[in-house]
């Protein structure tokens, strides 16, 4: 099972759950996992499938399920108000797991009228901090560099079957997700924009750049990459600017969930494979304890800069610097460790022979770095 069941079966008790996360990343495995070993008189919907979605319109599941599963119910126009009446008026056991590829906790915006009755959390790949037994922590690492950590092409393995598997899904999600969820029409142009983000992983995205290179206008740039983080594809890290004088308000940097994804050298692909896991870890922390977690860069009008900052309620927890080879200490992960007093200042290495501690500041390689945040995923 994934790093999330424990938590999904906990909370399953008391409410509904709701599982987001990227097309392909095991979400409807997992589920019908909990179908297959633990609620064997449950039921499966499927919003996609005709027959699933007038059965489920219907409320055609028994009294004593157990467990119902609606995947992709978001992409029903009037979902929240529809499962809103189910989940009110349930008077048996039976316990509510929503699946989807979208965002599902934006649709609060307006008013929840789902409040209090959901716990929501975010399935991410796979990752140093979780693969099969069977896998060497190097073996993992190499194969997050290669294939990326979703599930199929990381169990798999294989370079040019993953190359398929990635195209296929970039086209279920711009061709079908996506004009589902929104009113994109310029399919063609928005897979240009996906391919230059692709390129420009690691370095700040300016909108109006975009927008002249792609020919169209800077909102509609901006629109774009709200609708490609609401459908998993895509994060964007936006600057920290607090206590800090001479910070200036940048531009975001983006990052795919699928670090196979990004085309560019080793070093972009590590820091993309490293802002992975730190999103990771940071909505495992939120979701399970219910602080409010940041990803953050840090980059002042001198031009210093430190790649990742997270942030606990508004506050810096750790400064993290990503260099692939060149193992001696940034001196700008130094300036801000001085200036902001960190609770921890790390550097990771992806070639680092051996890690070493100096001041405030600790240097490490990834492997070591990411199994030590394991004990999270309970």
């Amino acid at each position: 099972m994934r790093y999330l069941s424990k938590n999904i079966l906990k909370d399953l008790k008391k409410k509904m759950v709701f599982i987001g996360g990227p097309r392909q990343v095991g979400k409807t495995t997992l589920a019908k996992h909990f179908l297959k070993n633990i609620f064997s008189d449950g039921r499966y919907f499927n919003w996609d499938y005709t027959d699933d979605r007038h059965d489920l319109l219907a409320g055609k599941w028994q009294d004593n399920a157990g467990l119902v599963v609606f995947d992709e119910l978001h992409k029903y126009r009037d979902w929240k108000n529809w499962i809103k009446g189910i989940y009110d008026t349930n008077e048996t056991n039976t316990q509510f797991l929503v699946t989807g590829s979208a965002r599902l906790d934006v649709y609060k915006k307006g008013g929840d009228s789902l409040l209090g009755r959901y716990h929501y959390w975010r399935l991410h790949p796979f990752g140093l901090d979780e693969y099969p037994s069977n896998m060497t922590p190097k073996e993992a690492f190499d194969r997050l560099m290669s294939v990326g950590g979703f599930p199929e092409p990381f169990l798999d393995g294989d370079e040019r079957e993953a190359r398929r598997w990635r195209r296929e899904r970039f086209d279920r999600v711009i061709k079908e997700d996506i004009r589902d969820l929104g009113s994109i029409r310029q399919i063609s142009l928005l897979d240009l924009f996906i391919h230059q983000l692709r390129t420009r992983v690691g370095n700040l995205i300016v909108m109006s750049n975009l927008a002249g290179e792609i020919q169209v206008s800077p909102k509609t740039i901006a629109n774009w990459l709200d609708v490609l983080e609401r459908m998993y594809l895509v994060f964007a890290v936006r600057p920290y600017t607090k206590n800090l004088p001479r910070a200036v308000i940048k531009p975001p940097k983006v990052f795919f969930y699928d670090n196979a994804d990004v085309i560019g050298n080793q070093g972009a692909v590590f820091e993309n494979l490293v802002a992975t896991q730190l999103l990771k870890k940071i909505h495992l922390l939120e979701d399970t304890y219910g602080y409010r977690y940041e990803l953050r860069y840090i980059r002042d009008k001198e031009g210093r800069e430190v790649d990742f900052v997270i942030l606990k309620d508004g506050l810096i927890e750790e400064l993290i610097e990503v260099k692939h080879s060149k193992d001696s200490i940034s001196k700008h992960l130094k300036y801000y460790a001085e200036k902001l007093n960190p609770k921890k200042a790390t550097q990771i290495v992806a070639n680092l022979k051996h890690p070493y501690s100096s001041g405030k500041i600790n240097v490490i390689d990834p492997i070591r770095y990411f199994q030590k945040q394991s004990g999270l995923m309970v």
